[in-house]
C-alpha cells in the first residue's frame, strides 16, 4: 500500500535510493534489455549435451539479477558455457549474454586457475619454450605415458590431440626473409599474427604476407605483440589478460597513427581485440577498434572496389567445405571469407550448416569438458564426413585443430587457401609491380 503522506516525486527518489534499484544499475552489461523468450537456450551448443549447465538464459540475465543482490547466487557451473556468441547472435533484443556470463566468472567466481589453467592460457611462454625443442616436444606430447599423465596428473584429456609446434617462429622467419623487401610497397598494413601463426603455424603468416605484396601491400608487424588474451580470459587470468591487451593496443594505436589498418587471420583473435577487450576488460577501444579486421575482409573489399586485381592458377583443383567459427558468426564476416573462395575458378564451394565444433579455445582440452566437447561437435563432424571435400577452410585455428583430430579431414584458413591458388605473377603484373 502507498504512503499517502510522500507524494509521487519523493517516491520516486527514495526509490532511486533502494538498495535494489541501485544494485540492478550497477551492471555494465544490458540485462534488463532479455524478454525471456528463451531463444538463447536454443541455440545455446551447451544445453543438450550437459545438464549441469543452467543455460544461457538462466546463467546471463537472469542470474545476474540475483548475482547483483546477493554474490552467493553465483553458480560455479557457468564454467561450461563456452562463450561461443551463439546466444548472442540468436537474441532479437542483442543481450550481450555471453559476456554477462563471462564478466561474471570474472567477478564472482571463488574457485583460483589451476596449473593446467595456467599452462594452457600461457601461450606466448609455452610456445616460445616449445619452440626451440620442437620436435622433441611434438614427439612427447604424442606419446601415451605422456598422454596419461598430462590426463592423471594435469587433468588434460588423454584423448586430446595437441597441435605440433614449429622449429622457427614466425616473427623470426619474418625478420630474416620478408622485413626488409616491404618497405618498397607504397601502401602498408601492420599484421597481428597471433601465438598460433608465430608459434604452430608459421606457413599461414608466409601465405598472407605473399597475398598482401601480390597485390602491392607491405606488411609490418606489430611493434610489440602479446596473446590476444582470450585464453586468459576463459581461465579468469584476467589480470594478465588485461597487461597483455594494454601492450597490444599501443601497438595498434601506433599502426593505426600512421595510417594503417591491423589486419589478422583469426576470427577469434578479430573479436577479442574489438569486443572483449572493451566488455570484459573494460578498455576503451573506441579509438582502434574499427581498424582491427580480418584480412579476408579487407582483401574482398579492395577487390570489391576495384582497388586490386587478383589472377588465379589455371591448375588448382579442389572441392572445400567451409565452417563458419561460432566467433565468425558473430562478427558477421563469414561472407567475406566465403566470397573469396567461392572466386578461385577451380574451387568447388561446398557449404556447412552452422554447427559449434566444440573446442572453444581451451575448453576441448580439459578432462571435465572434453566429452561435451566432443558431443557439441559430433554435429559438424557427421557434415563434413559425408560432405564428400577434399578439405575444410575456416577462420578460427582451434576450430581446425578439432576438426583435423575429429574427422581425420585436413583444415586450412581460407587466406592459404587463397594463396595457393593465386598466380603470384600475374597478380604482381595485374596491380603494377612488374
Amino acid at each position: 500500500m502507498s504512503n499517502p503522506a510522500i507524494s509521487p516525486s519523493e517516491a520516486r527518489v527514495q526509490s532511486l535510493k533502494s538498495p535494489c534499484y541501485q544494485a540492478t544499475n550497477i551492471s555494465d552489461n544490458n540485462f534488463e534489455d532479455c524478454i525471456k523468450c528463451t531463444i538463447c537456450t536454443v541455440y545455446c551448443p551447451v544445453t543438450p549435451v550437459n545438464p549441469d549447465f543452467p543455460g544461457p538464459k538462466q546463467a546471463g540475465p537472469d542470474g545476474e539479477r540475483y548475482r547483483l543482490k546477493k554474490p552467493f547466487y553465483y553458480d560455479e557451473a557457468l564454467k561450461y558455457c563456452l562463450n561461443c556468441k551463439r546466444c548472442e547472435v540468436a537474441c532479437p533484443s542483442n543481450v550481450r549474454i555471453g559476456d554477462i556470463i563471462q564478466s561474471a566468472r570474472v567477478h564472482y567466481s571463488k574457485k583460483k586457475p589451476s596449473l593446467r589453467d595456467k599452462m594452457l592460457a600461457s601461450t606466448d611462454f609455452v610456445g616460445t619454450m616449445a619452440t626451440p625443442f620442437a620436435p622433441i616436444v611434438n614427439g612427447m606430447l604424442h606419446l601415451k605415458p605422456m598422454k596419461v599423465v598430462l590426463d592423471k596428473v594435469m587433468g588434460i584429456d588423454k584423448h586430446r590431440q595437441f597441435p605440433s609446434y614449429s622449429h622457427t617462429t614466425f616473427t623470426s622467419w619474418f625478420k630474416r626473409h620478408a622485413a626488409k623487401d616491404q618497405a618498397r610497397y607504397a601502401r602498408q598494413v601492420s599484421y597481428f599474427h597471433g601465438c598460433y601463426v608465430n608459434y604452430n603455424y608459421p606457413q599461414l603468416g608466409k601465405d598472407f604476407v605473399n597475398v598482401m605484396n601480390a597485390v602491392g601491400y607491405g606488411v609490418n608487424l606489430l611493434e610489440k605483440e602479446k596473446c590476444c588474451g582470450v585464453a586468459k580470459i576463459a581461465n579468469n587470468l584476467v589480470d594478465a589478460a588485461r597487461r597483455d591487451a594494454e601492450i597490444n593496443l599501443a601497438s595498434i594505436r601506433k599502426s593505426v597513427g600512421q595510417g594503417m589498418e591491423v589486419l589478422t587471420t583469426s576470427s577469434t583473435c578479430t573479436l577479442t581485440m574489438r569486443d572483449e577487450y572493451r566488455h570484459i576488460l573494460d578498455m576503451d577501444t573506441a579509438d582502434v577498434r574499427e581498424h582491427i579486421q580480418l584480412a579476408t575482409r579487407f582483401i574482398y573489399k579492395l577487390l570489391d572496389e576495384g582497388k586490386i586485381k587478383v589472377a588465379f592458377r589455371s591448375d588448382f583443383r579442389r572441392r572445400v567445405a567451409y565452417h563458419t567459427p561460432c566467433h565468425m558468426e558473430k562478427l558477421g564476416w563469414a561472407i567475406y571469407s566465403t566470397s573469396l573462395l567461392k572466386m578461385i575458378p577451380g574451387l568447388e564451394f561446398v557449404p556447412l550448416e552452422s554447427a559449434c565444433c566444440g573446442i572453444a579455445g581451451t575448453y576441448g582440452f580439459k578432462k571435465e569438458n572434453y566429452r561435451y566437447s566432443q558431443q557439441i561437435g559430433d554435429v559438424l563432424f557427421e557434415q563434413i564426413r559425408h560432405a564428400g571435400i577434399d578439405s575444410v577452410a575456416t577462420d578460427c585455428e582451434t576450430c581446425k585443430w578439432q576438426i583435423e583430430m575429429s574427422t581425420g579431414v585436413h583444415v586450412d584458413n581460407p587466406i592459404s587457401i587463397f594463396a595457393e591458388a593465386l598466380d603470384i605473377e600475374e597478380t604482381r603484373r595485374l596491380n603494377g609491380l612488374l
